[in-house]
């Protein structure tokens, strides 16, 4: 299998895909509007402590607060708060019953307990670590827990534990990892050993050790100087975070089309992972380097709602407020007599491609899934099955539950950012976000029901309509105008001005005369 990570970089934005035989398997796009916010690490404010959710809202000077759920203070909060200066100052009444530790009793499951969570009270200073972007009208999720991701390591200040990614398998590689972990380990620091540090060096690992840990000390020195809120580090670009978490020794070439770009992450991937060095290659060519790797007809598919498959079904996606559907046809396929036949050969491939749809268009929360009906147990656990073995190379945590008898499958992804519909796409000012308009007999009845309670307000004859333009020329179509007929019918002189700023499906009446707008009150 042939692994590429191609990279097109504009005046403003960088697109970053991955392609396996030239298959586009994820896609990331970097913008200044939309800047990768995970990782972040800010000195917050506590704004809000809501037992009744188990929750804190931090201020960190964005639009909306940060949600730090009670489940998310590490242990290690307190050492963070001795960092930072703060003394245990005597609470009142009202700020002891805000604690979080009084909600959150041990539980048989060995969730945490009160003695294990610190309290936190309204103007609180707090460190924290951003671990899920905005999503909709949700502020970012954070965590108290720092953590410090390098190339193989990831560290974890005021933290003793030391762990090895659960993705080598091999127990005497992760031995070996663990053996190297306790002697490189820092004082006061845990550490974890990442995938990609399998079979490297002792020395490879002390020198992504010593970045981290230098890092880790601008931070302390930050946060003793800085008043939040304020961002105290930032991570890597997404285009860069790529590079070093994606940059494995399978990867047998990157693509790049900015001799800028290429300079950079030649010299950053000469430090970080040297041997891959001469694998980083500068596109040179009049072409667009997406359509060359013909990976632009692939990027439009993922704004679509319906996929095709190989044999002729398609499956539609569809997003909601509270999850993503997702519905299989069959199409025009039928090569075998048999229905459950082609139905299994249906489910199957579209088992594979809901797969990667969800990674390309990194679809996140809750996904439910209606296959075509199948009428044997077996046939129904190999869809299961299938599932479960595409998601394996899926790097967020994924949940499949089995197939219930309604043919319908729940699964649960991990949602860290904004999925490629929401992060490209506004939503429509004429439909706001329906994808439906008015009918053109409703759009009559809408402004006639206007006029009669301008009647009863006004009596005035002659108004001014603001509309969309959209509204508009439905009401000036045709030989017999439906805004002359309104005229006539309500003896009225009626203006249309068109007004691109009025939603469709509105109505604004301003008085002729004095130009000023007139509110219609139900009478």
């Amino acid at each position: 299998m042939v692994k590429e990570i191609i990279i097109n970089s504009s005046t403003n934005q960088t697109r970053v895909a991955i392609t396996e035989d030239g298959n586009l398997v994820d896609f990331f796009v970097d913008y200044p509007e939309n800047r990768r916010m995970v990782g972040d690490i800010y000195l917050g404010k506590v704004a809000r402590v809501l037992p009744g959710i188990r929750a804190a809202f931090i201020d960190i000077g964005m639009k909306h607060d940060a949600f730090l759920h009670f489940s998310d203070i590490g242990e290690r909060t307190k050492q963070f708060q001795d960092m930072l200066g703060d003394e245990d100052s005597d609470l009142d009444e009202e700020d002891d019953q805000e604690s979080p530790g009084e909600q959150t009793s041990k539980s048989p499951s060995g969730s945490k307990s009160a003695a294990d969570i610190p309290i936190l009270h309204k103007g609180q200073d707090i460190l924290i670590q951003i671990t899920k972007e905005p999503v909709n009208n949700k502020g970012v999720r954070v965590t108290s827990s720092v953590s410090l991701p390098g190339r193989f390591c990831v560290l974890l200040p005021f933290d003793n534990k030391i762990g090895v990614s659960k993705k080598i398998s091999d127990f005497r590689e992760r031995k070996r990892l663990r053996h190297i972990a306790r002697q490189i380990i820092p004082q006061n620091c845990g550490l974890i050993i990442r995938t990609v540090a399998k079979n490297q060096s002792e020395d490879s690992l002390k020198e992504d050790l010593k970045s981290l840990m230098e890092v880790w000390k601008r931070i302390e020195e930050s946060v003793k100087t800085e008043e939040p809120p304020s961002l105290i580090y930032q991570d890597l670009s997404t285009t860069n975070s790529v590079i070093r978490d994606l940059l494995t020794p399978d990867i047998s070439k990157v693509f790049i089309d900015s001799k800028k770009l290429y300079k950079q992450i030649k010299n950053y991937v000469e430090v970080i992972h040297p041997e891959l060095a001469d694998r980083i290659e500068l596109f040179k060519s009049s072409n667009s380097i997406f359509d060359s790797f013909k990976i632009e007809e692939q990027i439009k598919t993922l704004m679509g709602r319906k996929v095709t498959l190989p044999s002729g079904g398609y499956i539609i996606i569809e997003h909601t407020e509270a999850m993503v559907v997702i519905d299989v046809n069959s199409g025009r396929y039928a090569k075998s007599k048999d229905q459950e036949v082609n139905s299994l050969k249906t489910d199957l491939e579209a088992a594979r491609e809901i797969a990667r749809q969800m990674r390309l268009r990194d679809i996140g929360g809750i996904i439910v899934v209606d296959f075509i009906d199948l009428e044997e147990e077996k046939n129904r656990k190999k869809i299961y099955d299938e599932l479960k073995k595409e998601f394996r190379r899926d790097r967020a945590k994924v949940t499949v539950l089995p197939m219930s008898d309604f043919g319908l499958i729940q699964i649960t992804r991990q949602r860290i950012r904004q999925n490629i519909m929401q992060a490209m796409k506004d939503v429509c000012p004429y439909c706001m976000g329906t994808g439906l308009l008015t009918k053109h007999s409703h759009v009559v009845y809408d402004l006639e029901d206007g006029l009669r309670k301008f009647k009863r307000v006004s009596k005035e004859r002659s108004v001014i309509i603001r509309c969309n333009p959209t509204v508009a020329a439905k009401l000036n179509d045709g030989f017999f105008k439906p805004i002359l007929k309104l005229q006539l019918k309500h003896m009225l002189k009626l203006r249309l001005e068109e007004d691109n700023f009025v939603p469709v499906g509105q109505f604004r009446f301003y008085s002729a005369a004095t130009q000023k707008e007139i509110t219609l009150e139900q009478q």
